[in-house]
């Protein structure tokens, strides 16, 4: 992945081909980049922290424009690729209370699906997941990989989160 400082792939430029924990190390601001392989998820904070957006193979001249993100994007994580089943324990509450159910796919609503009005914490056992604020893989979102997460507040920095759709990083992405 090569970032850039301006929008439109203008200004001085970094190529990336793992994680970066702090961008402004290399560029003053990024405002677009080109992903030629692989999966990302970018943030508008340093150290993988606040506001998170996955990316694939593509252009994007203008990251304001395309994500409606507020800010430059400070930080960036590789997603691995994987090949092998999906499985998530999703819970109403944080803390792994509540409701409990288990995934294999993709969900479009956990309302209409399991009748749960939220999902606070999870814990991911196969697979590489998208967790997004509203329905229909919609809103803000949080990338999950295998382990738990008790409160998805607390790990990313931001206020309250809860998420209502959970979408499956398949292999056919990359």
């Amino acid at each position: 992945m090569v970032f850039y400082e301006d929008k439109n792939f203008q200004g001085r430029s970094y190529e990336c081909s793992s994680d970066c924990t702090d961008m402004t190390s290399y560029l003053s601001r990024c405002q677009s980049c080109r992903v030629e392989n692989g999966c990302f998820m970018v943030y508008d904070r340093n150290d993988y922290m606040g506001n998170q957006y996955f990316i694939r193979r593509g252009d994007y001249p203008d990251y304001m424009r395309n994500f409606g993100m507020s800010d430059c994007i400070k930080s960036c994580h590789m997603i691995p690729m994987y090949r092998g089943n999906y499985r998530m324990r999703i819970y109403e509450r944080e803390n792994f209370g509540g409701q409990m159910h288990e995934m294999m796919d993709d969900c479009d609503s956990i309302m209409d699906r399991y009748r749960m009005s939220d999902c606070q914490s999870c814990n991911v056992m196969d697979g590489h997941w998208l967790m997004y604020e509203q329905n229909h893989f919609r809103g803000r979102m949080m990338y999950m990989r295998p382990g738990e997460c008790k409160n998805f507040s607390s790990s990313i920095g931001m206020g309250a989160m809860r998420f209502m759709s959970m979408k499956c990083i398949m292999d056919s992405w990359y």
